[in-house]
């Protein structure tokens, strides 16, 4: 009977140890996985580095002109409503542009900003847009907040590159 006390006694001091060396293995593990799931993000649209807007781009937004806008919604199988923002954008000026980014803001009945995005028009693989040309586009918001006043969004360049 006291082989058996002592098996028992010996079983107690050893549980510790081996909770606490599996603790370790796991903590490291696990801080490994983060390690490189972090490091391996996949790139996401919105995360996409912003395009540089230079003085002369700048300058040259002001030949950059946004016109028939329309806004319309529709539901998903899910019931989800989205909501759309058609139009065309128009360069007038002398240079073909290769790349643009807009800020797309929506307003409340007070006239402050309740929505804002960017969202890129013009990026490769698409022709770039020549001077004096224009292209339809069309951006997908997924929800618009109640406080929205009901008018069109303002639209204004915030990226730029030209050929």
């Amino acid at each position: 009977m006291s082989s058996t006390g002592n098996f028992g006694g010996e079983e107690k001091r050893s549980f510790p140890a081996a909770f606490l060396a599996g603790l370790v293995v796991v903590s490291i593990i696990v801080i490994i996985s983060l390690v490189v799931t972090r490091s391996q993000k996949p790139e996401q649209p919105g995360q996409e580095p912003k395009l540089p807007f230079t003085a002369d781009a700048q300058s040259y937004a002001g030949n950059i002109h946004f016109n028939n806008l329309q806004l319309s919604e529709s539901d998903n199988m899910l019931n989800e409503k989205f909501t759309y923002l058609d139009g065309v954008m128009s360069n007038d000026g002398s240079r073909p542009i290769e790349a643009m980014e807009i800020r797309v803001e929506f307003h409340d009945p007070f006239n402050q900003v309740i929505l804002r995005e960017t969202h890129r028009v013009i990026a490769a693989p698409a022709a770039p847009l020549g001077a004096g040309k224009q292209r339809e586009f069309q951006i997908t918001f997924e929800h618009l907040p109640a406080e929205w006043n009901q008018q069109y969004p303002t639209i204004r360049v915030t990226g730029l590159v030209l050929q």
